[in-house]
């Protein structure tokens, strides 16, 4: 049997915010290449997950760990692993690409003017690097945000909405780079967004939260795959555990999720 590596492991990762659970002895795994697309409704408990994941909100219970690192224990190996853009990346406008970045850079140890040009040229910005931020498209600036997330040569990348508001070329190049990124560079990628169809065209595995529980998950790359036979789906309930007759990742979402309600 082959032997998985998993660069994402959440075990029972649980979350309150007061009476109320937001994240429900959640269970995650990623392995290493893969794209995850992380589906839910707004408060279903998506943001409160990966700030756990990323270190920004501590759990009431349950662990996370990183390329085998626990992050509460072992903090600085495991969130050296990662490269992540929960929000809009935030540049100094006048300031051009390479001298953002290079700012980043001083920060990190380690990181030399080589790598910082590096990751210019993998995100597609080479040609760019000496203009000002201010001058960027919003394609553009949220590829300089996946550069700056690459300085550290992450294991994990996580990107919260990374096509949301850009025109359909910034959209197509986005997608490209993230695709580029774990084939050619075995990076993982956990993606939350809402966009269901750009989910589909580049993730290899989804899940969907509702109500901070993991409810089910699927192979985006089978379900593109097998247009007429139902496929399996996973699910930390049995409850949920069925035989989806699904074709496109929006019908296996609204089927999984109809009449489901989420968490603030």
């Amino acid at each position: 049997m082959e032997n998985k590596r998993f660069i994402l492991e959440v075990r029972e990762l649980t979350k309150k915010l007061g009476s109320r659970t937001v994240v429900d002895r959640l269970n995650l795994r990623i392995e290493e290449g893969e794209i995850y697309g992380f589906l839910g409704k707004n408060g279903s408990g998506k943001t409160t997950t990966i700030r756990m994941i990323t270190g920004l909100v501590h759990p009431d219970a349950g662990e996370v760990r990183i390329c085998g690192y626990d992050l509460k224990s072992q903090f600085k190996a495991a969130i050296s692993l990662v490269g992540a853009i929960v929000e809009t990346p935030a540049f100094y406008a006048q300031l051009t690409a390479y001298d953002n970045l290079k700012l980043t850079a001083n920060l990190l140890p380690g990181v030399t003017r080589h790598r910082v040009e590096e990751v210019l040229t993998i995100a597609g910005l080479s040609e760019r690097t000496r203009d000002k931020v201010g001058s960027y498209s919003l394609g553009m600036k949220q590829r300089l945000g996946i550069a700056c997330a690459l300085l550290n040569r992450p294991k994990l990348i996580i990107l919260d909405e990374p096509t949301n508001g850009l025109d359909p070329q910034g959209m197509k190049e986005i997608k490209e780079l993230i695709v580029q990124l774990a084939s050619e560079h075995g990076i993982s990628f956990l993606i939350s967004s809402h966009l269901l169809r750009d989910i589909e065209q580049i993730c290899t595995m989804a899940g969907i939260i509702r109500n901070g529980k993991l409810i089910a998950e699927c192979d985006v790359r089978q379900l593109r795959a097998s247009r007429e036979e139902p496929i399996a789906i996973a699910a930390s309930e049995p409850m949920h555990a069925i035989r989806s007759k699904a074709t496109t990742l929006e019908q296996f979402y609204f089927d999984m999720t109809e009449g489901g309600a989420g968490n603030d």
